[in-house]
């Protein structure tokens, strides 16, 4: 069964990721961590690639959904003779966590139940481990025990029937009438570990588990404070959110997997599998909307400790455990999704110069501030020096937020967000009584406006980079980020120009411009949510509402999304699930619901999220004075 990115669903413990399609193959996983050696990757390459299936022997239909409030996923096969049902999840190591710091058990757990007449069920376990390099050496520990062992992985099966030891894989057939059940869990650990039978988890323990793992998915998620339109997939968002993040550290990664295409057969296969630091801040926007605000506290305390307190050495992405150097490779061995070559792991972006983070941290900063967030001396330190990196840099050319392999540019969206970073730390420290060089700042921002609305003027409207003439659809930040009002002239032609250059069926391109790699790519999810917010700001409710039903269309049958969509056929394109399209899903439901429910304010220039977060969190009294 060929299958496409919108096929898979996701699986996750907060420490990995596994995807598995609509078939029961999973075809993606690694272990120990996001950014490990997959030992599944048959989504990069069906022959070489190995995977662990369990479904119906012979001709099948199935649907699947997430248990409510949950990452555990439910797959029903009917067949001619019976249904079977699969329940899949990562567990959870839950007993003795403390907080955030949630355990796992690096493993993949699977429940089959026939739930009507009967079902012969096949299990084949084929991993290839490093990325599909080599198969490992297979053998039972006893009848119903496993060890795949080789290199620097060990996996380690156990079931609750019978297995059968191929040279290339584990299998298993078993028979199942209505009320039968199975189970059968795949483990990781270093290959230098061993493990007996007796070791092997027994049948209670297995319940434990799948009941532990619901039992934290639905804790997690009984916190969440949104109660806008569009609960359940802001709900749903929310939990893939959180599935992305790493619990040791408090990082987030951009997307669980490597090399699925922005165009089959192209060239664009990256690896998404590290935190940004442009992503997570703007996913810890989003959490807060929804009343989280641990994630946003372990991830400054990650970035704290990641840059050494030393803002001049931040970089625009870390390894989720904070290493530097993320060289990128590419394998040969691998076909690729839709024959898309080169398989990538690593990624060559981590060094470029991205000017823009540093304003979405000042903004994570100030907003989490204004929300009630304690900053301490020592983290305002550690901004203050952003900001001074911000002084003496923003008149730099930049890779921009889209990270062209080409020469620099002077970015409009860089300079806006060069421009967010003294505007908000000016604010901060105004606010907190922080020391700061209040005048110099000032200084340099007015320099920064000036610079942006000469460009804007220029053409009319503020285009992509400083001498273009195309459209970019960043540029559609200006007026949520406070620069200007919705309402600005130059914000009204630059809507006009971005949709008619980049606009296609209903959805927009990032750019058509040079950005030294050849081929295309698929429209990007995250600028229509990025116009549908503009939409609602300039009192186009109607108009809004409609583009987001349609966006929210595009998400798979269970609820998830890739970072990229084809015009006219929703098919998904990129790293799947795309943390930056699920949070802003998040922050677009609750921009509308917000705008829908209580009077935008006094025509101006006001930041998008800071509007949002003050409505959702009830905090109208705060709302009015803070708009009057």
């Amino acid at each position: 069964m060929r299958q496409r990115i919108a096929d898979y669903a996701l699986l996750g413990d907060c420490h990995s990721a596994a995807l598995v399609g609509r078939d029961g193959s999973i075809d993606w996983a690694c272990f120990p961590r996001f950014d490990s050696a997959a030992v599944f990757c048959r989504i990069l390459d069906a022959r070489r690639g190995g995977s662990f299936r369990v479904g119906p022997e012979g001709a099948f239909q199935s649907r699947r959904q997430y248990i409510d409030d949950t990452n555990v996923l439910v797959t029903t096969f009917t067949t001619p003779t019976g249904m079977l049902e699969v329940t899949d999840c990562m567990p959870m190591r839950t007993r003795g966590s403390q907080g955030l710091r949630v355990g796992s058990r690096h493993s993949l757990l699977r429940r089959l139940r026939c739930t009507a007449g009967e079902v012969v069920s096949r299990v084949v376990v084929a991993p290839r481990f490093e990325y599909g390099a080599f198969v490992p050496r297979i053998r039972l520990t006893s009848p119903q025990t496993a060890e795949l062992v080789g290199g620097a992985d060990a996996l380690w099966v156990t079931a609750t029937r019978p297995l059968i030891a191929h040279e290339d894989s584990l299998r298993a057939r078993w028979h199942l009438r209505a009320g039968d059940e199975a189970w059968v869990e795949v483990a990781w650990t270093p290959s230098l570990i061993e493990r007996t039978p007796e070791e092997m988890p027994d049948l209670a323990a297995l319940r434990g588990r799948l009941e532990d793992t619901v039992a934290f998915w639905r804790e997690w998620i009984s916190h969440c404070a949104y109660d806008g339109d569009y609960a359940h997939a802001v709900r749903r968002s929310a939990l893939v959110l959180k599935a992305l993040s790493y619990a040791p550290s408090g990082a987030i990664v951009a997307a669980p997997t490597t090399s699925l295409p922005e165009e089959p057969g192209g060239v664009r296969n990256w690896d998404y599998r590290y935190t940004w630091l442009r992503d997570t801040t703007l996913t810890l926007i989003s959490l807060m909307l929804l009343g989280y605000q641990s994630e946003t506290l372990a991830f400054q305390h990650w970035l704290a400790r990641t840059s050494a307190g030393r803002p001049e050495d931040v970089q625009i992405m870390y390894s989720i455990r904070g290493h530097r150097l993320l060289p990128e490779v590419e394998l040969p061995h691998l076909d690729g999704h839709q024959d898309s070559r080169p398989v990538r792991i690593g990624n060559g972006a981590v060094k470029q110069l991205q000017l823009d983070v540093f304003g979405e941290l000042l903004e994570a900063s100030w907003l989490f501030s204004k929300m009630g967030g304690s900053l301490s001396q020592g983290h305002w330190d550690f901004l203050r020096g952003l900001v001074e990196e911000v002084c003496g840099r923003w008149r730099q050319p930049d890779q921009g937020l889209w990270e062209i392999r080409d020469e620099p540019r002077h970015f409009l969206h860089s300079k806006l967000l060069c421009w967010v970073a003294l505007d908000r730390a000016l604010r901060i420290a105004r606010a907190r009584r922080f020391p700061a060089p209040v005048g110099r700042w000032s200084r340099e921002r007015a320099l920064l406006r000036e610079y942006l609305l000469r460009e804007g003027k220029r053409l009319g409207w503020f285009s992509q980079s400083v001498g273009s003439q195309r459209a970019d659809a960043s540029v559609l930040l200006l007026p949520a980020l406070g620069f200007l009002p919705s309402g600005h002239p130059l914000v009204e032609r630059t809507v006009e120009v971005v949709r008619e250059q980049l606009e296609k069926g209903r959805l927009l391109f990032r750019y058509h411009a040079p950005d030294g790699l050849r081929g295309g790519e698929g429209t990007f999810l995250l600028c229509s949510f990025w116009m549908h917010d503009v939409l609602v700001h300039s009192g186009r409710a109607e108009e809004a509402e409609e583009l987001l039903r349609y966006l929210l269309s595009l998400a798979n049958d269970v609820g998830l999304y890739a970072e990229e969509s084809v015009p006219g056929t929703g098919e998904a394109r990129g790293n799947f699930p795309q943390a930056f399209t699920h949070m802003a899903l998040v922050a677009s439901c609750a921009q509308l619901s917000a705008g829908r429910r209580f009077q935008l304010p006094r025509p101006g220039a006001y930041d998008y999220a800071d509007f949002a977060l003050t409505y959702h969190l009830g905090r109208r009294s705060m709302f009015m004075s803070h708009f009057a």
